[in-house]
This record gives C-alpha cells, structure tokens and sequence, in this order.
C-alpha cells in the first residue's frame, strides 16, 4: 500500500515534564505541523506552545457529565482528520503516551489503516516513577498491574506472593469526569478495600502513591493499614501499592530439570527474606 501524506507521533511529557521528556520528543513537538495535547497541568501546556505554537490543547473536549468513550471518540476524530487532511501531527500526552490512552492507541491504529505513517515514543509513566520511589524491583517478586475498575468487575486471581498495583483507585465506576483534585468516589475505594480483605489481612500495610508532577515537588507515599484504605488520602490520580503477602512457591522439580541448585539461588533467598517495601511511617 502506498504510504499517504500526513503522519503521526505521539509522545509522553513523563510525569515532571519537562524535566522528564526525552530530547527526542522535544524535537517531534516542535518539527510537527499541528500538536494536540492532553496533559495534566498548564506548566506543561506551556512548555509544549514555547516549542511549537502551533498547539491545541484536546482536554476542552471533556465535559462533566458526559461518558469518557464520546470524549475518546472525538479526541480519535480530531487527530486522525487532521492526519488524513496532510498535516504532520503530534500528539503529546502526559506521563506515558501508551499507558492509560485508549485514544492514542486508537488514533494510530486509525491512521495507518489508512495508509499514514504513525509511531509512538515511550515516556516516564507513574508506573516507573513508583518503581525507582518505593525501592520496588518488579522482577524479584513479581508484579501484577490493573486498573481499579476492571479489577473489582472481573474475577481476577489474585497471588498474594507477587505485588499489586492497582491504579486510578480514587475514580473507580465513574463513567465521566470531575472538576475536582480530590476523590470522586469514596464509596469504590470501600468496596475495594472489601475485596482485598478477602486475601490479604486487616494489618497488611498498603501504599497510597502519587508521583510528584513537579521537580521541586513531593510525591505522595502513604502506607496505612489495609483496613483503613477507605479513610485514606486518596485523590483522582492516586495509585495503589499492595506489597507481596507470602513467599512463592518453589518447584523443586522444575529447578532439577533446569540445573538451578540452591547455590545459584542464594541472592534470590536473601531478596525473599528482606521485606517486600520499606515503610518508615507508622498510621
């Protein structure tokens, strides 16, 4: 198929931008004809027209009271006509482009359909700024990652010797937006809370994150008992750690079959004794 005029990039502010966004997407924000932005905050919105002027934020298509899949749809509309009419486009999201953006993924998967070339370029999502904040290493334990709604509506297993993130816990069921910073929906965070006492003890100590959006900013890293999540200080844009519980099991024939002997797992049982997060505040 012969490729068409008009193109699209979409890249990831990182969570702290500029601070954050790679040199490479500094230089497609500014090469592109027309950006769009969906970003968290007007420093950023700013940073992005300093570098092109020729930007349009796409977070007026949200309106209070009207389901989010009619904002995606038109946010899809509004990249992939002005990729279809020629023009070099770039789409900038905040944090990650790819993580939490049905939108974008469905843009690109829009425009090459249709014959323009279309591309996406990682960024620093909340995910790796969790990681490098709490100490957590996702390969040593493990880690299972959803978002909070779907969580609670489908059966999903649950291995308590692995870490759990669970993220967007302060807007759980909510088909629409809020104006407001703060939790939308206490009444969801409970009914996660309920879920996870099915597996993991009262006591269990869990982790309210929310990553710094600006250099000179703390995150937020609030360990409470599980039992008191639903008292938490929880926001729309809050993340929720689950450290592992238990240690996982150990398949001793599998290890025969592969010639691991204890010696070469000795790091292993040392990471495995230590604890899953180290929690210097007491709730």
């Amino acid at each position: 198929m012969t490729q068409s005029s008009g193109s699209l990039t979409v890249v990831g502010t990182g969570i702290r931008a500029p601070a954050q966004a790679t040199i490479e997407t500094a230089s497609r924000i500014a090469s592109a004809e027309i950006v769009f932005t969906l970003v968290a905050d007007p420093l950023t919105e700013y940073w992005i027209r300093s570098l092109n002027a020729a930007t349009e934020s796409l977070a007026t298509l949200y309106e209070v009271g009207k389901p989010r899949w009619q904002t995606y749809d038109a946010i899809v509309a509004r990249i992939v006509g002005s990729v279809r009419a020629g023009s070099r486009v770039c789409a900038v999201a905040y944090g990650h482009p790819g993580v939490f953006a049905y939108p974008l993924h469905q843009a690109i998967r829009e425009v090459t359909a249709f014959g323009h070339a279309a591309e996406m370029l990682a960024g620093v999502s909340a995910e790796d700024c969790l990681f490098a904040e709490l100490g957590v290493d996702p390969s040593t334990f493990g880690c299972h990652s959803f978002e909070a709604t779907d969580f609670l509506l489908y059966r999903r297993p649950i291995d308590t010797s692995a870490s759990l993130i669970l993220w967007q816990i302060g807007v759980i069921g909510e088909p629409s937006v809020k104006t407001q910073r703060e939790l939308w929906n206490r009444d969801g965070v409970a009914a996660l809370r309920d879920k996870l006492l099915m597996h993991y003890p009262p006591q269990h100590v869990v982790i309210v994150f929310e990553a710094a959006r600006y250099s000179a900013g703390t995150s937020t890293i609030e360990p409470v008992p599980l039992s008191a999540l639903a008292q938490a200080p929880v926001t729309a844009i809050s993340t929720l750690f689950i450290p592992r519980l238990s240690d996982p099991p150990y398949d001793e024939e599998m290890a025969h079959r592969l010639g691991i002997d204890a010696g070469a797992l000795a790091w292993r049982a040392r990471s495995l004794s230590e604890p899953a997060i180290a929690v210097d505040r007491a709730w």
